[in-house]
């Protein structure tokens, strides 16, 4: 992910180092930053990557799960509920981990699309509001989403969307079932 500038110029991925005494280091900015400065970073749509100072190994997988560990631990509410990352703790190991990051993404990818019309319908939901179909939407995207990583259950229903959507979300499904099926087979 890229962001532009305002002169129209591409900027790369910030590096940051992570040293052994924790600190984080900019080196764009060349000044020491905090974890918040790099989930205010994230939130911004800007790209940055975390290396190790020593080894210069990437760690920014780390360091975003680390961002992400302490936001669901501040006294807020959660953003991840307990019964999905039961879920997602039983995928590892599963025949299906490969694919669930893909899962996940495309899903998410999806959900921010419509992120302005979500929190739109959500702020003024009115019974007959055009953006209320839009959220409906988006809730049964999620409720899908969810229900994918319980075990025992089938293919999750389509959402109501437009025919194309529909179709694309048979295809995929029908993909995955085949990817399952292979995997499965194989596993035998």
């Amino acid at each position: 992910m890229k962001k532009q500038t305002g002169d129209g110029a591409d900027q790369g991925p910030v590096t940051i180092k992570k040293y052994a005494n924790r600190r984080l280091y900019n080196t764009e900015s060349s000044s020491y930053i905090t974890l918040e400065h790099l989930a205010t970073m994230t939130r911004a749509g800007r790209d940055f990557k975390v290396v190790d100072a020593k080894t210069d190994e990437d760690i920014t997988h780390n360091i975003l799960t680390q961002i992400i560990m302490e936001a669901e631990g501040r006294g807020t509410t959660p953003m991840l509920p307990v019964n999905f990352l039961r879920q997602l703790i039983a995928m590892y190991g599963d025949s299906m981990q490969a694919v669930v990051p893909g899962y996940l993404e495309a899903s998410m990818d999806s959900f921010r699309r419509n992120q302005d019309q979500f929190r739109s319908a959500v702020e003024g939901a009115f019974a007959n509001s055009p953006f209320a179909e839009i959220a409906k939407r988006n809730m049964a995207m999620f409720d899908a989403a969810t229900k994918a990583f319980k075990p025992g259950t089938g293919p999750v229903p389509a959402a109501p969307v437009a025919a194309s959507k529909d179709e694309e979300i048979a295809s995929l499904r029908a993909e995955l079932a085949a990817l399952h099926d292979k995997v499965e087979r194989l596993g035998r």
